[in-house]
């Protein structure tokens, strides 16, 4: 005998409520996923998408404007006006900016304490009444210039936290963050984690970041930066060998120039006075001589005060054991990238292509690369520098140069100290560790929420139809 039609809807609506109440189970357990949640702070674009990336606006650092303060903070118009084009009118005043001053500050606040005090006060005011959020201007440590390259490197490689395949937040292995060795005008910088404790803590820099602790080797190097190494090299030719005509090893052959004496005089990198039997103006010839120019870089360094040492790298600064993959970016990457060398050659074969360039007539490289005359005659002393101070100073042997990468990017950021400033100053890399919350998509909550109502009614409807229906 079949089922009546009371028994019928019975049934049906029990199998509706079973339908419904298990689809919703399933989207209650199935489509959730994890997601971070930032510890108090606003949500930021993440690492390595390239949506943080500095912009460079060509001209003279502020430390130029010694004669007239006012300039500097004129200089920067051009920059905030740049900047100003890739922001929101409407979030121009909810936009932090930050002034961070590096070496050629520090050696001005140095040399003429006053004149940087004024320099700072105009920049100040410039940028104080543009229509941004101002928070002041400051001068870096040389510590911390080389720990924000740091963070640039490793926040734009995603070596700080990566997001799983699992869904989670991980911190990724000690061993995969990577060195950094920036190179300015004044200064260089070396920064990286040590295999083991650091000894002289002068040279230590302590993070949190995303809720793990880092302790990171880093030591600026004040003088040592490619323009200063540029004017004590001449000026120590100068003092070797004084004569109204000099015959520089590490210029071209061919090449000559005449230079003012005593510019070359006023750096606080310079510990000499000018020979006095010489005239004001100097005749520079460049002999293309990369034996006697390597010898001549070396006297800028003092190799001896670490001879009996361990974990010394020169002038007596500690440096522990070298550790992991190094990114070498400003001067580094701009040098050896006109030089073609950033295609992770062996270091035998840098040192060859270097000696074969300083031996090039200057008539035929200046023919080769037409407009470049302003840097042209330093890439022979530059590469010979940086080729003396990674392998002869910092310790970069045949066996571990392979773990130098000459690099403008990592990850499709711009490589440099400001970058790591913004995000320490902005705290967008928060020092807790991200939060792990479960959330689903609007259209799912919906749809979830429809199937348990459908669930709800069909078994109200059940329990009435057996009330009050199959009772009669």
């Amino acid at each position: 005998m079949g089922l009546s039609r009371k028994e019928q809807v019975f049934l049906a609506l029990l199998g509706a409520s079973g339908v419904s109440g298990l689809t919703a189970l399933i989207l209650l357990l199935v489509e959730a996923t994890s997601v971070l949640l930032p510890t108090d702070i606003k949500p930021s674009q993440p690492a390595g998408s390239g949506a943080l990336s500095p912009a460079a606006v060509p001209g003279p650092g502020i430390s130029s404007y010694t004669s007239n303060a006012a300039q500097a903070g004129e200089s920067l118009q051009g920059c905030l006006e740049e900047a100003l084009v890739l922001i929101p009118e409407a979030q121009h005043r909810k936009t932090p900016t930050f002034l961070g001053a590096t070496a050629g500050m520090r050696l001005l606040s140095r040399k003429n304490s006053s004149q940087a005090r004024d320099i700072f006060a105009a920049v100040t005011q410039v940028l104080g009444r543009s229509p941004v959020d101002f928070w002041g201007a400051e001068l870096l440590a040389g510590q911390a210039e080389g720990a924000f390259g740091w963070i640039t490197v490793n926040y734009g490689l995603g070596t700080l936290v990566k997001y799983s395949f699992t869904g989670e937040w991980i911190q990724p292995p000690e061993e995969m963050l990577v060195g950094a060795l920036d190179m300015g005008g004044a200064s260089t910088q070396i920064t990286f984690v040590p295999g083991g404790p650091i000894l002289d803590k002068s040279t230590q820099a302590d993070f949190r970041l995303y809720g793990s602790d880092y302790s990171v080797y880093t030591h600026s190097y004040l003088c040592f930066g490619r323009d200063q190494m540029l004017s004590r090299l001449l000026v120590g030719l100068v003092q070797s060998r004084p004569a109204a005509l000099l015959r520089h090893p590490c210029y071209l052959s061919g090449y000559q120039t005449t230079l003012a004496l005593g510019p070359l005089y006023e750096s606080p990198c310079v510990h000499a006075t000018p020979p006095l039997s010489l005239p004001q103006n100097l005749t520079v010839e460049g002999t293309g001589n990369p034996g006697a120019c390597v010898s001549a870089i070396r006297e800028l360094f003092n190799f001896s005060s670490c001879q009996g040492q361990e974990d010394c790298a020169f002038d007596g600064v500690y440096q522990p054991p070298l550790r992991g993959q190094f990114y070498a970016f400003s001067n580094f990457y701009y040098t050896f990238h006109f030089l073609n060398l950033t295609s992770r050659q062996p270091l035998s074969t840098v040192n060859a292509t270097i000696w074969e360039f300083c031996q090039r007539p200057w008539k035929l490289v200046e023919a080769s690369y037409p407009g470049q005359d302003r840097w042209l005659r330093d890439y022979c002393a530059s590469g010979l520098y940086i080729l003396t101070l990674l392998h002869e100073g910092y310790g970069f042997s045949e066996e571990t140069w392979p773990s130098l990468e000459f690099r403008k990017q990592a990850g499709g950021v711009d490589i440099g100290w400001t970058l790591g400033y913004m995000l320490n100053l902005t705290g967008m890399i928060p020092a807790d560790a991200p939060a792990q919350w479960r959330a689903e998509s609007y259209g799912v909550w919906v749809a979830k929420v429809v199937f348990m109502v459908l669930a709800l009614v069909a078994v109200v409807g059940a329990a009435l139809v057996q009330l009050f229906w199959l009772q009669d």
